[in-house]
């Protein structure tokens, strides 16, 4: 298999964003919810709006001419086709870094932070805390490939990027990511030590220590509750996700409608937006990441990642921790993530800790939330390894 990185561009054709256009303009809408808030999912009248914006008035071609403005690549990768975003930076010295996403996010959410972390000066920062960044699309999802059998959880993914990284030409390289990416970081530092001078993770993955519940901290209490609430009142997606992502993809995939209530639902849950999606990011930001999901059709390819990993990765953060993870590491917790390991927690998996820190504003897409935050997250960790 050539090991080939050609560059690639994104023209989506013209009869495409028609289709897209006339689909949601002819969306049978169910009744309104009972209930008269987000209690049984998107409100209807919030979600028709929504979709008018997308149809009537939402600009693609700004989004494309943006992303077309960086250096965007493919290369074959263990039998599939992986895009991705390679910026250099100006700096001689910067630190290679791998970024990765998750679910229901993609390289869209990094997008704010490519400018800050590339070239940090221009920004009023120093060019001393600069990286190359690498992006790339998880399989299945954005433009990189669907995988067409099984076996692309995220072990697989991890030696994807090791591989990507060192066709890059990187001996030395730090990782960091959020969702999938943080497991997919981690175990890219588990397994090529050699080459990673240090892992950031948003946040780190570690189960609750029962060793500690005599003796709780509020934040520690807060956090058990949000988990159990969590498992109660926001799980429905993944339960779906890891035992039938195909069934729900075949509505994903041929309703507009359906895939952007399944992902701004769950903007609204886990954003730092006080009930409103749009009070962390804007409608055109929201679309742009949805559009990631829609122009390629990865509805079931991306929920397919559930089936292969979400049970595995679930027991990280809920259940038990049987791994010990030995290089630096940089945590960073968000007020409204779930979850929020403290850090005596962490410190049974994560034997390393150099970073730690918990803003004071910030969800689970903290790249795309609040951008500034997260770029000096990732310099100040990153700081101590160069």
């Amino acid at each position: 298999m050539s090991d080939r990185v050609t560059p690639f561009r994104l023209d989506v054709p013209e009869p495409v964003l028609a289709d897209l256009r006339e689909r949601l303009r002819r969306t049978r809408w169910p009744e309104k919810e009972t209930a008269g808030d987000w209690s049984q999912g998107v409100p209807l009248d919030y979600l028709r709006e929504l979709c008018r914006y997308w149809a009537d008035e939402y600009d693609w071609r700004a989004t494309e001419r943006r992303l077309n403005s960086l250096p965007q690549f493919r290369t074959s990768i263990d039998g599939l086709g992986i895009h991705f975003l390679h910026v250099r930076s100006p700096h001689e010295n910067a630190l290679p870094l791998v970024l990765t996403h998750g679910w229901p996010g993609s390289i869209v959410e990094f997008l704010k932070v490519i400018g800050p972390l590339t070239d940090p000066a221009a920004y009023g920062g120093d060019a001393r805390d600069a990286f190359h960044v690498v992006c790339p699309s998880l399989p299945g999802y954005g433009f990189s490939d669907k995988p067409d059998r099984r076996g692309w959880g995220v072990e697989r993914i991890a030696g994807a990027w090791i591989t990507l990284m060192a066709r890059l030409g990187y001996d030395r390289y730090g990782a960091a990511g959020s969702d999938w990416g943080t497991t997919v970081t981690t175990l890219i530092g588990l397994r090529d030590p050699a080459h990673v001078a240090g892992i950031h993770l948003v946040p780190p993955l570690a189960a609750p220590d029962p060793a500690t519940f005599g003796d709780l901290t509020a934040a520690e209490r807060a956090a058990l509750a949000d988990l159990e609430r969590g498992q109660e009142d926001e799980d429905g997606y993944s339960l779906e996700q890891s035992t039938r992502p195909q069934t729900i993809g075949y509505g994903l995939v041929d309703s507009p409608a359906l895939l952007c209530a399944w992902i701004i639902e769950k903007f609204r849950s886990w954003t730092d937006c006080d009930g409103r999606p749009e009070n962390a990011l804007t409608r055109d930001e929201l679309l742009d990441n949805l559009m990631f999901y829609w122009l390629p059709g990865t509805g079931a390819s991306a929920a397919r990642l559930y089936w292969e990993s979400f049970k595995q990765v679930q027991r990280l953060f809920t259940a038990e921790t049987t791994d010990m993870v030995t290089v630096p590491a940089g945590c960073s917790i968000f007020p409204k993530e779930n979850p929020r390991p403290s850090r005596r927690w962490a410190e049974k998996r994560f034997t390393t800790i150099l970073h730690w820190n918990e803003p004071d504003r910030g969800g689970h897409f903290a790249a795309f939330e609040q951008p500034c935050l997260f770029a000096e997250e990732l310099r100040t960790f990153f700081r101590m390894l160069r």
